[in-house]
């Protein structure tokens, strides 16, 4: 009977679905049908027109700047347009391309990373909420807002794997571990494109950078990668697939080389491995000047490398102008063909067409939705709770934190009296002038029954000239040209006036991101001689970190009471910090970067495999072993590490069968409880090794997390299912594989502190 019900429970099913195909395929056949018409009109100059993607010049990223952009719309020479919002701008651009000889429309599109003009923490923070439906959320909201300012095409999400915090675009990205970067792609992606990218408010996503870019050779931007195909496979490629398998309508390519092929120009990823292996059907563009920097790159000139990124499977040419202007000629030559401009100018029209601007060019020009639906009260609460999940605590030794809401309060440093940099790097579109400082913040936060002191303390960077290049695109602190000890005696005498004091120290938004690599990732000499000066008050210091990347924090760890890791928090972040500081939020951030102790220690991630000769449980140093002289191999943070104020005690681990088949699941459990004073939030964190294979195995990979919510004294029991699916991975020969043999399940606070269980994986 029992079989009887399930088939008919199938079987009513199967017309919903049948249904759904076809509306697909029906749709599908009206643009295949729509886009053919329209290709038989076009003549080759309109079809490489549309491969050109020029700046609007709000926002830049590279040296070139779109010139005659008016014009070659008139012609049907630009495809799209990045870098122009508003409305009344969007519009006029789109009035000239529907006064053009075919009147195909453009696509507008810029790097709405974290938020429109509501800004969210930088991508490295939003990860360190471990919540999806957060994540989701941020992204949906600020698709909202672009699409109301004109725009319908994001250069987001970046997923790059980044294991090399010197790397200043760890900020832009999720992190060092593959299964969480994925499941955040895929909530980015929904966040951005919804369920219909015809709505009005929603927009097309671009997975970046393809591939590889968070591996560059000593964490310096644009720089080269090298990495074996293992690596490649299981741990920097799943990211950006799973953007792609969530419906990703275009990718942008990376700046490096692959396997010694610039990614631009390189057709095995962009053809064989995007299109072939992983299907994809979108469109592909170039980044900023992709195309004509493959010159420099040392593979000819402009037309020789134009044609070459053309035939990799590069659509779409962002700033460069090669494909303009060289790719007629290479068709009279022979060097590319009229097949392959005609498929990338298809894969254009198609973006287009699934966005619903054949049907209205003019959609996304609605001055009301541009008034109503910005920066509206909602979004600036949403993005001040977010904020406050974003935050991780470091460090809080004798329950320094929360702060009481009386007394005196000493808020000092370069960072806690600016506006422009607490929204973070790429928050191109924020409005610095309505973003309050952490000092205006603390205060609203506080109340009437908290006095707050200020004081500079320091210069953000000793070096003027480092400080320039550290607070770029209107980013400035303006600088205390006393000498050094004379600002921090300034700060010292408020500091001992004060029952505590705030330091808001570390980088400013612009020394993280896009060319903002460092090779010392610590708090600046300047800014650490001002924190010691502060300790030495005997007063208890908090220290408030902003930071775009894992930093060295080893001596602040050793020597500051208190620790609270902001990030940048965006447009809400000073209401955000006064939240967590004064308790009425309970931090619940978890690392998604391994912190190290020093830069020597760099690449430090927690998947690491295991050498022929493992430390084992050692902590530092023993002949012949892999280890170091003059530091252990321990990281200061490790990857999922974040405190509370209250305290979290796990039972231990419950597993429903010790050996289990494919086909079948294996269940791992254990109690979580709330055995501190307050309610607060936990990442539960599985991990699973393999430790017999026939290639090398992580120690640990990440598995699955859940995030849950305990009341004082509570006790939630927490499982996780186990699948032959999650132990797959690829092998020396690149099949996708589990392989039988005995696994280790761990569970845990964070990736160091868990506790484990054995289970065997059975033919």
């Amino acid at each position: 009977m029992k079989k009887i019900i399930i088939a008919f429970a199938a079987a009513l099913t199967l017309p919903a679905f049948a249904q759904k195909a076809k509306t697909v395929s029906t749709e599908k056949q009206k643009m295949d049908a729509f886009v053919k018409n329209l290709m038989a009109k076009m003549t080759i100059d309109e079809k490489i027109g549309q491969l050109n993607l020029v700046t609007g010049g709000e926002a830049t990223t590279g040296a070139a700047v779109s010139t005659g952009v008016e014009a070659k719309i008139a012609k049907g020479n630009v495809g799209g347009i990045f870098s122009l919002t508003t409305p009344q701008k969007i519009r006029k651009a789109q009035e000239i391309a529907m006064r053009s000889r075919l009147k195909i429309p453009l696509i507008f599109g810029q790097d709405v990373i974290h938020g429109y003009k509501t800004t969210f923490p930088i991508p490295l923070a939003l990860a360190a909420s471990w919540d999806m439906p957060l994540i989701e959320k941020t992204a949906r909201v600020a698709a909202t807002e672009a699409t109301a300012d004109g725009l319908n095409w994001t250069f987001s999400p970046m997923v790059d794997l980044a294991r090399d915090p010197r790397w200043g675009r760890v900020a832009e990205g999720n992190g060092e571990d593959p299964f969480l970067s994925s499941a955040i792609a895929k909530a980015m992606v929904k966040g951005y494109q919804g369920n219909d990218l015809k709505a009005v408010n929603t927009m097309m996503a671009c997975v970046k950078h393809l591939a590889l870019y968070g591996a560059s050779e000593g964490g310096r931007d644009y720089n080269t990668t090298d990495m074996s195909l293992d690596r490649m496979y299981n741990e920097y490629l799943p990211p950006y697939k799973a953007a792609i398998d969530a419906g990703a309508g275009s990718v942008m390519v990376s700046f490096n080389d692959i396997n010694g092929v610039p990614a631009t120009a390189n057709k095995w990823l962009l053809t064989d491995l995007l299109r072939k292996q992983w299907g994809f059907t979108g469109f592909v563009a170039s980044d900023y000047t992709g195309v004509s920097e493959l010159v420099a790159h040392g593979l000819g000139d402009l037309k020789a490398v134009s044609g070459l990124a053309l035939k990799a499977g590069t659509d779409m040419d962002m700033v460069s102008e090669g494909f303009l202007t060289t790719l007629n000629q290479s068709l009279k030559e022979g060097k590319v063909t009229i097949a392959q401009i005609n498929n990338a100018c298809r894969l254009i029209l198609e973006a287009k067409y699934k966005l619903g601007l054949f049907d209205d060019p003019f959609k996304y020009c609605s001055e009301e939705r541009a008034a109503k639906e910005i920066l509206t009260a909602d979004n600036l609460k949403f993005a001040r709770e977010t904020a406050t999940k974003t935050f991780v605590l470091l460090k809080n030794e004798n329950q320094t934190l929360p702060l009481q809401k009386k007394g005196t309060i000493a808020l000092v440093g370069p960072l806690a009296n600016t506006r422009s940099n607490m929204p973070g790097t790429w928050s191109v579109n924020a409005d610095f002038a309505r973003i309050p400082t952490l000092l205006e913040g603390l205060t609203t936060v506080a109340g009437k029954d908290v006095k707050i002191l200020h004081a500079l303390g320091s210069n953000l960077i000793g070096d003027p000239n480092q400080q320039i290049w550290g607070t770029a695109h209107g980013r400035d602190i303006p600088r205390d040209n006393r000498p050094e000890s004379e600002i921090i005696a300034e700060a010292v005498k408020v500091a001992e006036k004060a029952d505590v004091v705030v330091a808001a120290l570390g980088e400013a938004s612009e020394m993280s991101g896009e060319s903002s690599s460092r090779t010392d990732i610590g708090i600046p000499d300047t800014q650490r001689r001002l924190l010691a000066a502060l300790l030495q008050t005997g007063k208890p210091v908090v220290l408030v970190l902003f930071a775009g990347r894992p930093m060295t924090l080893t001596w602040e760890q050793q020597n500051v009471p208190a620790i609270l890791n902001v990030w940048f928090g965006g447009v809400e972040a000073a209401h955000a910090i006064g939240d967590v500081l004064f308790g009425d939020v309970n931090p619940s951030g978890k690392i998604t970067m391994t912190f190290p102790q020093n830069v020597g220690q760099i690449p430090l991630y927690y998947a690491h495999k295991m050498t022929g000769r493992p430390l084992g449980n050692n902590k530092w140093f023993t002949r012949f072993l892999s280890n170091y002289l003059d530091v252990s191999n321990e990281p200061l943070y490790p990857f999922g590490y974040g405190l509370s104020y209250t305290s979290f005690t796990y039972g231990d681990i419950k597993i429903s069968n010790n050996s289990f088949k494919p086909g079948q699941k294996i269940t791992v459990s254990t109690t979580v409880t709330n055995s501190g004073k307050r309610a607060g939030e936990e990442v539960v964190q599985l991990y699973i090794r393999d430790l017999v294979g026939t290639s090398t195995r992580p120690v640990k990979e990440l598995k699955g997390f859940q995030k849950i919510n305990l009341q004082p004294g509570e006790t939630k029991n927490v499982s996780f299912t186990i699948s032959e699916e999650m132990l797959r991975f690829y092998n020396s020969e690149l099949k996708f594989i589990s392989e039988v043999g005995d696994f280790k399940a761990f569970v845990g606070t964070n990736s160091r502190d868990v506790k484990e269980v054995d289970f065997k994986l059975l033919k």
